[in-house]
C-alpha cells in the first residue's frame, strides 16, 4: 500500500488524476484499451475535474462506475448517472469508448444481471473507490457483505450513509434519501488491478483513523482494500489529522 498526504482536496485531485492518467496512458499502450470505474460523491470533485483535462485517448476507454439509487430518476439531483454526465463524461474531448450506468429505475434484477454480464467480460484496470463517512467502499455499509461473488447487488443503506449524502447536500433531509441502492460489491472491487482511493477533508478523518487502526473487517468495510496487492491512497492533511503521529 502506498499513502501520499497532500496539502488539500485541490492538490490532492491534481496528483491523483496525473497518477490515474499515467496508469490509462500505460495500459492503451500496452492493451490497446482500458477499462475505468470512477466513485462519486463530493470527496471526487477535484480528481475527476482534473482528470477530464488530461491527455488520454478516451475512445479506447471505457467507464464502469459503483452505485445508483434504487428507484431514483436519472435526471435526480443526486444521481449518480447525472453526476458523472456532467462532471465527467460531458466534459471530456473524446467521447468514451463505452459506458455502462448503474441503472437504478425499472427492472432492477434485469439491470443488475445486465451490468454484471458486461463487467466480467474483462479485468478492470483502474478503480477510483472513495472511502465513506463510515468507512463504505461504494454503498457497501457495515457490516459489508465479503463474502458475495456476485458483481453488484442491491443493499440497504445506513442510517451514517444517509446522513453523509444530506450532509454533501444532495437531499434535503433523512426522509428523502432512498433506503436502497445497487451497489457493486465488495468482491468485485477487490477484482480491479488497479486501486486508487481519493479521500479529502476533515468529515473523513474518523474513517481514515479506523482504516488504520483496525485489521481487515467488515465493521470497517475500507481496510479490506488494505490486502490489495495495487493499493494507494491519496490524504489531504484534513482528512490524515486523526491519524497518530507514528503512523504519519
Amino acid at each position: 500500500m502506498e499513502v501520499n498526504i497532500l496539502e488539500d482536496a485541490k492538490e490532492l485531485g491534481q496528483e491523483a488524476a496525473e497518477r490515474c492518467a499515467q496508469l490509462l496512458r500505460k495500459r492503451i499502450e500496452e492493451k490497446g484499451s482500458a477499462r475505468l470505474v470512477l466513485s462519486t460523491g463530493a470527496s471526487q470533485f477535484e480528481t475527476l475535474e482534473s482528470l477530464t483535462q488530461k491527455d488520454i485517448n478516451w475512445s479506447k476507454v471505457e467507464m464502469f462506475h459503483l452505485d445508483e439509487y434504487v428507484h431514483l430518476p436519472g435526471d435526480h439531483p443526486a444521481s449518480f448517472r447525472k453526476y458523472l454526465k456532467e462532471r465527467f463524461v460531458e466534459r471530456l474531448s473524446i467521447p468514451l469508448k463505452q459506458v455502462h450506468f448503474v441503472n437504478g429505475e425499472g427492472d432492477i434484477e434485469v439491470n443488475i444481471a445486465e451490468l454484471c454480464a458486461e463487467i466480467q467480460k474483462g479485468p478492470i484496470d483502474l478503480a477510483l473507490i472513495g472511502i465513506g463517512e463510515n468507512a463504505h467502499i461504494a454503498f457497501n455499509d457495515p457490516p459489508a457483505d465479503f463474502d458475495t461473488q456476485e458483481s453488484y447487488i442491491v443493499v440497504n443503506l445506513d442510517e451514517h450513509c444517509k446522513k453523509q449524502q444530506v450532509g454533501e447536500g444532495w437531499f434535503a433531509s433523512l426522509d428523502e434519501v432512498p433506503s436502497q441502492a445497487i451497489t457493486m460489491t465488495v468482491h468485485q472491487i477487490m477484482q480491479s488491478e488497479i486501486i486508487i482511493s481519493c479521500v479529502p477533508h476533515k468529515v473523513k478523518a474518523r474513517a481514515i483513523r479506523d482504516f488504520f487502526a483496525h485489521e481487515c473487517t467488515n465493521q470497517i468495510p475500507a481496510t479490506i482494500l488494505k490486502s490489495h496487492p495495487n493499493y494507494t491512497l491519496f490524504l489531504d492533511k484534513f482528512s490524515a489529522s486523526e491519524m497518530n503521529q507514528e503512523r504519519r
